[in-house]
């Protein structure tokens, strides 16, 4: 993608967090100094993340225990843009959770109609990054598809970075559900569009001020591609530079870690 502004010009960050700020527990080097440069200099950063195992609450704290002081308006979730999905589409609608605890709560706060058990009057599926899914989950979701109903999940990613590896994410139960359905469902977070446009629309910067920073060129960098942003790929998680080149969605910039956009960000 063509370059529009120059990084040190940027006045919003769109931050994808494990594997571009921190991985699992761990703080990665220049993070701190990023962003209070991003700050220093007038400008916000958000962090935006497919991961909807946790609440904005719990990412708080998360955040807070490796040293980044943080509130809940600095984050946007897939559970976010997901919960807004359905209160425009949906309303009224009855779907069972796929996902944590944390998960359903936030939706039946958010006032979705949501459902645990297995039952006849469900209208539809909606899915989260599920690090509590039991082989009942697994069998309830099945059963429901079996039925024509609304099938909404909220990101595509295969896999979720821990410090010992990686584990499935929402993607590839999602890709299991296939295998055993025939069924695919509506993805709402990254790659897509709308959590980006979200996010601008709702602090006031445009595409050109704007950049979406992350590890992965199928969901961090293909958002920003698709919605027309300046994308930064960061060597530091799971992607890789056979990645970038193997891509239609290229990134404008491609940097080994934070410390390496931190330095980019000074520049005069």
């Amino acid at each position: 993608m063509e370059r529009t502004m120059k990084l040190s010009e940027k006045k919003f960050f769109l931050l994808d967090m494990d594997g571009t700020i921190y991985l699992d527990n761990d703080l990665f080097d220049g993070t701190i100094d990023f962003l209070n440069e991003v700050k220093a200099k007038g400008g916000r950063y958000l962090f935006v993340t497919n991961n909807s195992s946790k609440s904005t609450d719990a990412y708080v704290r998360k955040l807070e225990s490796i040293g980044i002081p943080a509130t809940e308006e600095d984050f946007l979730t897939s559970t976010d843009a997901t919960i807004l999905y359905l209160q425009e589409k949906f309303q009224g609608r009855k779907f069972y959770s796929f996902g944590t605890q944390s998960f359903t709560s936030q939706l039946r706060e958010a006032g979705i109609n949501v459902t645990t058990e297995l039952s006849d009057d469900v209208d539809g599926i909606v899915m989260g990054n599920d690090n509590e899914l039991t082989f009942k989950k697994l069998e309830d979701a099945c059963k429901l598809l079996l039925r024509d109903i609304d099938y909404i999940a909220t990101n595509p990613d295969w896999v979720c970075p821990t410090a010992f590896g990686y584990v499935p994410d929402c993607g590839s139960v999602a890709e299991m559900l296939w295998r055993a359905t025939g069924k695919r469902p509506h993805f709402i977070g990254k790659p897509r569009p709308e959590m980006i446009t979200l996010a601008m629309k709702k602090f006031g910067y445009s595409k050109d001020e704007s950049v979406m920073v992350g590890d992965r060129v199928y969901t961090d960098i293909a958002s920003g591609y698709n919605a027309g942003i300046d994308t930064v790929f960061v060597l530091s998680g799971e992607g890789t530079m056979l990645d970038a080149e193997n891509t239609d969605t290229k990134p404008t910039y491609i940097l080994k870690n934070v410390r390496e956009l931190y330095e980019k960000i000074k520049e005069k």
